[in-house]
C-alpha cells in the first residue's frame, strides 16, 4: 500500500469523516476519494495542494510517509508553515523518544523540519514522562551546571511560545544559535523578546527575539551521562543551587 493512498484513510478516519462529507469539504467527489482510497487511481499535483492546505500537512510527508501510527493529537502547528511529525510509537502503541546525538546536534537546524532526518534518530523509551513529544537534547559544556557536559535533557514540546513559564528552563532552538539549554525569563518591557540565562554565573544572560526561535522544549528530565564526585554532592553545595535558584527550600524537605 503506498504512502498516500494509506494517509488518505487514516487521516479521513482520525476526523470521523465519511467518505462522502471528506470529499464535501474538498470539492471531490466521493468516488474520487474511494478511488485515491483503494489505490486504484493517485491524486495529481493540484489535488494533493487541497488535500495538504486541507489538512495543514506538507505535502513531502503525506506522499513519504506512513501515518497510520499517528495520533489524533500527533500534528502540531509551529506558525502556520510547518508541522511538528508525528509521535512515533512501538508495537504497545507507547510513545517513543528520538534522540538527538551529540556528533549530529549541529545537525539539527537544517534537519528538524526533515522527515528523513527525524526518522532516522535513535529512539528509547521511559515510562515515566507525562504525556505529550518529547526529545532528547544532548549538552555541551558546563554552562547549566550541575547538568554535566555529555548528559541529555528530555524535554517536552511547546505549542506556543506564549505558555513559556518565567524561569524554567528550556532547550531553545534559534536560527542563529542553533541548540542552546538555557534558563528563560520573560522581559517587563519587550514581549517580543526572551532572556535567556546560564545556571553558570561566569556566562551573561542575553535576549533572543521570539521572532528567531524555531522550537523549544520545556525540561522534563536529565540523563547523566558522568558520576557526580564527593565535592559535587556536598549538601552545602546543593543548598546554594537551590538558593541561586530562589528555590524555597521548605518545599524540598519531604524529597
Amino acid at each position: 500500500m503506498k504512502a498516500i493512498q494509506a494517509n488518505i484513510k487514516h487521516l479521513r478516519a482520525l476526523r470521523k469523516l465519511s467518505q462522502e462529507r471528506f470529499a464535501d469539504d474538498l470539492g471531490w467527489s466521493r468516488s474520487m476519494v474511494g478511488s485515491y482510497e483503494e489505490g486504484r487511481s493517485e491524486p495529481p499535483i493540484e489535488r494533493l495542494i487541497e488535500l495538504s492546505n486541507y489538512l495543514n500537512i506538507p505535502i513531502d510527508i503525506l506522499v513519504r510517509n506512513d501515518l497510520r501510527k499517528a495520533k489524533d493529537t500527533s500534528f502540531i502547528e509551529v506558525g502556520n508553515k510547518r508541522v511538528l511529525f508525528p509521535v512515533t510509537v512501538n508495537e504497545d502503541n507507547e510513545d517513543l523518544i528520538e534522540i538527538i546525538p551529540a556528533k549530529a546536534s549541529a545537525g539539527y537546524l537544517s534537519g528538524y523540519d526533515d522527515p528523513e532526518y527525524i526518522e532516522q534518530l535513535q529512539k528509547i523509551k521511559l515510562p515515566f514522562l507525562p504525556t505529550g513529544t518529547h526529545r532528547a537534547f544532548p549538552i555541551k559544556g558546563d554552562s547549566m551546571l550541575p547538568v554535566k557536559d555529555g548528559s541529555f535533557v528530555v524535554a517536552k514540546f511547546v505549542e506556543d511560545i506564549n505558555d513559556i513559564k518565567n524561569g524554567r528552563t528550556y532547550i531553545v532552538l534559534t536560527k542563529d544559535d542553533g541548540l542552546v539549554y538555557k534558563r528563560v525569563y520573560l522581559t517587563e518591557d519587550d514581549s517580543n523578546a526572551l532572556i535567556l540565562k546560564s545556571d553558570n554565573k561566569s556566562y551573561k544572560p542575553y535576549l533572543v527575539l521570539k521572532e528567531s526561535i524555531l522550537e523549544l522544549w520545556e525540561f522534563t528530565c536529565c540523563i547523566n551521562t558522568q558520576e557526580y564526585d564527593e565535592k559535587e554532592l556536598k549538601m552545602s553545595s546543593i543548598m546554594s543551587m537551590f538558593q541561586e535558584l530562589k528555590v524555597e527550600l521548605e518545599a524540598v524537605k519531604h524529597l
